[in-house]
C-alpha cells in the first residue's frame, strides 16, 4: 500500500473516530502536531474550516490568535492545514524524525 493510500486510509478513518494509536503506539507517544507561526498567521480560519479533527480553535487572548488546542487529535502525517494555509504560518514535524520516534517505540513494545 503506498504513503498516500495510507495516509487517504487514515484520514477517512478519523473522520469517524480521532486516533489513540498509530500502528500499536499511544497517539500522545507521537510527535506529530502542527506548530503555528503567529509573525506569519493572519488568523483567516482555514485551518479551523480544514481540520474536522478540531485541532485549531479561534481564541481571543491579547488579540485575534488560532491556537492548537488539540494536538493529539491531528492524524499523523496529515499536513492538510499546512498546504491549505495561504500564510504558510503551520508546519509539522519532520516526517522522517517521526517515523524513527515510531519505529523506535514499536521495538520498544514489541522486544524480540
Amino acid at each position: 500500500m503506498t504513503i498516500f493510500k495510507k495516509l487517504l486510509y487514515r484520514v477517512c478513518k478519523a473522520i469517524v473516530m480521532p486516533e489513540t494509536e498509530y500502528e500499536g503506539i499511544p497517539r500522545n507517544k507521537i510527535p506529530w502536531d502542527p506548530k503555528i507561526d503567529y509573525s506569519k498567521c493572519t488568523t483567516c480560519g482555514k485551518c479551523i474550516e480544514f481540520c474536522h479533527m478540531n485541532v485549531f480553535k479561534l481564541e481571543n487572548k491579547n488579540g485575534k490568535k488560532i491556537t492548537t488546542v488539540n494536538p493529539n487529535a491531528c492524524v499523523v502525517f496529515c499536513r492538510g492545514c499546512e498546504n491549505i494555509c495561504l500564510s504558510k504560518a503551520i508546519d509539522h514535524p519532520d516526517e522522517t524524525h517521526t517515523q524513527t520516534v515510531i519505529n523506535r517505540l514499536k521495538k520498544q513494545s514489541n522486544p524480540k
